[in-house]
């Protein structure tokens, strides 16, 4: 059974720093491309941050540009997002995502294979 699991999500005060990691379970994530997505209450599903097979690709939105960082240990299987000078509007349920793409392409959700359930990140002081 192929399964991503996140963790690493709560509550963190603004300014504060979070490190999300996801795992892989039945399946090896250095053969896919992994990206990160987050969702708030009544908006879409966005596109943060994704690492191709090679780790050589992080596509970054302006939103997290410069404070997010994506991450993959393989040998851990895991891929991390860390995140740091969070900002109240970064409050969402973050996700990552499993692509067989070679390349980050796109955040398109329909072009990512296999998901995890979501880990809940709220900034607030």
């Amino acid at each position: 059974q192929y399964r991503l699991v996140e963790s690493g999500g709560g509550l963190v005060q603004p300014g504060g720093s979070l490190r999300l990691s996801c795992a892989a379970s039945g399946f090896t994530l250095a053969n896919y491309a992994i990206a990160w997505f987050r969702q708030a209450p009544g908006k879409e599903r966005e596109g943060l941050s994704c690492i191709s097979r090679s780790g050589g690709s992080a596509n970054y939105p302006d939103s997290v540009k410069g404070r997010f960082t994506i991450s993959r240990d393989n040998a851990k299987n895991t891929v991390y997002l860390q995140m740091n000078s969070l900002k109240p509007e970064d409050t969402a349920v973050y996700y990552c995502a499993a692509s067989i793409m070679t390349s980050c392409s796109t955040y398109v959700p329909s072009m990512y294979l296999y998901w995890g359930q979501g880990t809940q990140v709220t900034v607030s002081s």
